[in-house]
């Protein structure tokens, strides 16, 4: 049982995409996801490994490689839920130029950020309340009721042009056999939620259409918004194309490598995370020391083989 590590955490420190690639190679790991940092620079790098079977590209998280433009990498460049027209239409074509970029590597899957629903971002103000102690409270109770109103008030358009992109996407992901995996995120304000995740996978029954779920995020919802990941585990489970891997610091510190944070259940994601055809993809910050991905994949290993 192995785990692919995503380029995300050392993408910054190469100008070389073999550098790169080589630096993950010698922890061990040699399949990887491109993250949505990875510049144009890269490229020829990656594709010279990947050509001489030395690494498996397993996915590539949107948007993939950095568009031309674009200052600095982040998957909510375009998204899929703007009320701009423009944007959203941006959001397809771009994300139709990953999705080619991933079939050309021999990429299953395209992980992607749909976007929120705009309103005022308040579930950070929940992890504030939260590293006070204060889950439960009055003051936490109000602020969190008052930000699901909102968001329910306001949810249904996003939803409609998140679905609108996916349709557009559909030719391209059947003539390249890629998946799309639209991850969940940790805040309140994102789309889609647990619900509507798998509204969407009903409303589409298509196999290039699924989840992807990032443990440290789905831990995030259940801890700051009461989220019952024990429910909503098993439901999304049919559609989960792969995981993000990697553990939380409570209240919202995520990112670091388990077993350190301590937070995550990892014992109880075994038969979710092991089930044939799903990918495991460590995801540590920039910031985590390399000895310390190295001790997260071999205590992953031991807990789920």
């Amino acid at each position: 049982m192995d785990c692919a590590l995503t380029t995300r955490w050392n993408a910054g420190r190469h100008t070389s995409g073999e550098a790169m690639l080589q630096e993950i190679l010698e922890l061990g790991f040699t399949r990887v996801e491109l993250g949505y940092d990875l510049r144009a620079d890269l490229v020829a790098g990656v594709q010279r490994l990947v050509r001489a079977g030395v690494v498996r590209v397993e996915s590539v998280h949107n948007f993939c490689p950095l568009p031309v433009g674009a200052s600095r990498g982040s998957p909510e460049l375009f998204p899929f839920t703007s009320a701009d027209p423009g944007v959203r239409a941006a959001a397809v074509r771009h994300t139709t130029t990953t999705v080619r970029f991933a079939a050309s590597l021999g990429a299953r899957v395209v992980v992607l950020h749909a976007g929120y629903v705009e309103i005022a971002p308040s579930t950070r103000d929940l992890a504030v309340l939260a590293e006070r102690g204060e889950i439960g409270s009055p003051a936490y109770e109000k602020a969190k009721l008052r930000l699901q109103a909102a968001r329910d008030r306001r949810a249904a358009p996003h939803l409609a042009w998140l679905r609108q992109g996916l349709e557009q996407l559909l030719p391209v992901l059947d003539e390249t056999g890629v998946v799309l995996a639209i991850e969940i995120l940790p805040w309140w304000e994102t789309v889609p939620t647990e619900m509507e995740m798998e509204s969407l996978m009903q409303h589409f029954r298509s196999p290039r259409i699924r989840c992807w779920y990032d443990v440290g995020h789905a831990w995030i919802r259940e801890h700051l918004l009461q989220i019952r990941g024990e429910r909503w585990l098993p439901r999304l489970a049919p559609y989960i194309a792969g995981f993000h891997l990697h553990d939380v610091r409570p209240p919202a510190h995520d990112h670091v490598m388990p077993p350190r944070g301590g937070a995550v259940d990892f014992q109880g994601l075994r038969p979710f995370a092991t089930a044939a055809g799903v990918l495991r993809v460590l995801e540590p910050s920039p910031a985590e020391p390399a000895e310390d991905l190295r001790q997260a994949q071999a205590w992953l290993r031991e807990i789920w083989s």
